[in-house]
């Protein structure tokens, strides 16, 4: 497979790893999903379950079991299987990018014609935005919950 094939049966790790940053680019450069995130309170969580979403679907393709997806993306597979069956809504806007993908490669169309506006070396940078919005995420909730234990012995503290 040349580097402009979109592989949307992957074999082997280098091809999932492609279908998985194609689904979660194109999906994320979608004017109603770009909309979604702009207008979401929750923008690190929808960014996280659309490359959830992204990674199962790739990992599916290429034939992988629940249990192997679950346990490499580091999700329950309730979770995995939710995105999957298109019960969360990034796993049906991932779905319907698969599936737009599918369609344009029917019509003889390689990445470079379905991301006119992003080289697919670009994807490296996607990723590691998306693993640095993960961390603050991670931080943000950290902070939270020492904030909250703190509250709560103020409250405790004027009470008691």
């Amino acid at each position: 497979m040349n580097d402009n094939q979109i592989p949307l049966n992957p074999v082997g790790r280098q091809d999932i790893h492609k279908l998985e940053t194609i689904l979660l680019t194109a999906t994320l450069l979608r004017p109603e999903v770009l909309d979604m995130i702009r207008t979401s309170s929750e923008r690190l969580t929808w960014v996280d379950s659309l490359a959830v979403a992204a990674g199962a679907l790739a990992r599916e393709k290429a034939g992988m079991t629940l249990s192997e997806i679950a346990e490499e993306l580091g999700r329950t597979e309730q979770t995995v299987k939710k995105h999957l069956k298109e019960e969360s809504k990034a796993g049906q806007l991932v779905k319907e990018t698969y599936e737009m993908i599918k369609t344009l490669v029917k019509e003889g169309k390689n990445v470079n014609d379905v991301f006119p506006l992003i080289a697919l070396g670009d994807a490296k940078g996607v990723k590691e935005e998306v693993e640095k919005l993960k961390k603050e995420k991670e931080e943000i909730k950290q902070t939270l919950t020492k904030i909250k234990e703190e509250l709560e012995a103020l409250v405790k503290k004027i009470s008691g």
